[in-house]
């Protein structure tokens, strides 16, 4: 597994503190994207929480996820939190170390107070004694929120005072931005006012070998309440590793209602990811579930076919333009803007995603405009399976026969793909065992760039060359 050492670096630690009038959280920025360009500690709120507790168990909560591992649990290096300020709101992101639970804290405009939100994205310092000081802030504290550096601070501080080195696999890159593509294909499947929320997320297992191994769950919208359902109905939402959840305890007794996102399923159908939304004033927690605990979102394959696509690439560099840090990321007006179909502006922002340049909401049922400050481009590059069918169209591997294609592998087997009504099969032992439920084989991306007229040039060549290096 290929990976690099992420280094961020904060001018000093993140601190709770006293301060005229109650206490000042003040949270310290690395190295971040900004309108202006990237920005060594950028500041993108100075005001007022207007639900301290909830706001303090909430970002809590997102740290809970960042350190955690669900599966195969072990101690490892926890990255920290990533802030976004989209100018109405302030976004916290994580993700966890086995690559299976997304998650977001989104302060809305109601949950802010007495200051202007800036724009831009970095990582935020969550250190051990601030997560202490958190843990005790009472509901009726006072409590002031900078995020970033005071100008005081900027301008007599000579040069970064903390630094934290932490792994970075590529498979961890890969999986936050499938997670949002993955998002991307939800609705909204059930919604419980607050006293059924509680008991409902209350009653889930905490953890442990047995609920590991438990197996997918699956709940239907029963009036106010989920019911459990020992397999895939039509209306069904799927609870996979449900201990997964246990982050929301931590906010239970502040929420107001559980939204449940989910792809539509149909009778049989193998288990899928979910979205949990708890509810909070002025701010909404959302955790979004790998289909397995054990099987994390890197290995997905819902971008390969936006990621294979020179079209899709060059529309993507068009739309990066003209993005602006929006909270809500409107294709049609995107569309307008760049004189591409909306079809193509969706496909370009799935391309975007995967570089972690937007994100995906299902509250707003919309992408959002941020830069993860990490290199993610390289998730492009070392996609095993992109990278290995641009190694079969670069070798001529590929002959088309109308819906028919065949694929001549490195080891001399021949694999024959269908295109079925606009989806392609293939003989492979890779269809055989997923059935496209985690994005196309090689062959089948294969044949689609061929047949889309990306035949083998010196640019495809070259990419190979890279991509084996």
């Amino acid at each position: 597994m290929t990976r690099s050492l992420q280094a961020v670096a904060y001018r000093r630690p993140s601190v709770l503190e006293s301060a005229a009038g109650g206490q000042l959280l003040g949270l310290e920025t690395s190295r971040g994207a900004t309108p202006t360009g990237v920005k060594d500690h950028p500041q993108f709120f100075a005001g007022f929480l207007t639900s301290p507790q909830v706001a303090s168990t909430a970002l809590l909560a997102v740290a809970d996820v960042a350190a955690a591992r669900y599966y195969q649990q072990q101690l490892r290096a926890s990255l920290d939190p990533v802030v976004t300020g989209n100018g109405d709101r302030l976004r916290f992101e994580s993700f966890s170390g086995c690559c299976g639970v997304y998650a977001r804290l989104d302060v809305l405009e109601p949950g802010l107070d007495g200051g202007a939100v800036g724009h831009g994205t970095t990582n935020v310092d969550v250190n051990n004694p601030l997560r202490e000081a958190l843990s005790r802030i009472g509901s009726d504290d006072p409590l002031h929120l900078r995020v970033g550096p005071e100008e005081l601070a900027v301008t007599t501080l000579d040069g970064p005072v903390v630094e934290k080195k932490v792994p970075l696999p590529d498979r961890w890159l890969r999986g936050f931005a499938e997670a949002q593509v993955t998002a991307a294909g939800f609705d909204l499947r059930a919604e419980l006012p607050a006293a059924d929320a509680v008991r409902f997320l209350r009653a889930l297992p905490r953890g442990g070998a047995r609920a590991a191994s438990a197996g997918p769950r699956w709940v239907v919208p029963s009036g106010k309440a989920l019911r459990p359902t020992t397999r895939a109905v039509p209306g069904a939402v799927c609870l996979p590793g449900p201990e997964r959840l246990v982050a929301l305890q931590r906010v239970l007794r502040h929420a107001t209602a559980l939204r449940v996102y989910g792809p539509a399923v149909a009778g049989g159908a193998a288990a899928t990811a979910s979205a949990w939304e708890v509810v909070l004033p002025g701010m909404r927690l959302t955790l979004t579930l790998s289909p397995d605990a054990s099987r994390g979102f890197s290995g997905e394959g819902g971008v390969l076919y936006a990621l294979a696509t020179d079209e899709a690439a060059e529309d993507a560099e068009l739309i990066s333009v003209l993005l602006a840090w929006e909270p809500r990321v409107d294709v049609a007006d995107l569309a307008s803007a760049s004189g591409l179909t909306p079809e193509r502006v969706r496909a370009a922002l799935v391309r975007l995603g995967t570089s972690g340049r937007v994100g995906y909401d299902t509250a707003e049922a919309a992408y959002f405009h941020r830069e993860l400050p990490y290199d993610a481009e390289r998730v492009e590059r070392h996609n095993p399976r992109l990278r290995s069918a641009r190694a079969l169209v670069a070798a001529g591997a590929v002959a088309l026969d109308g819906a028919l294609g065949t694929v001549t592998a490195e080891d001399g087997h021949v694999h024959r793909v269908r295109d079925e009504a606009g989806v392609l099969s293939c003989s492979c032992l890779w269809w055989a065992k997923y059935r496209g439920g985690r994005g196309p084989c090689k062959h089948a991306l294969a044949v689609r760039m061929v047949r889309r007229g990306d035949v083998a040039t010196e640019r495809d060549l070259a990419r190979v060359e890279a991509d084996a290096r």
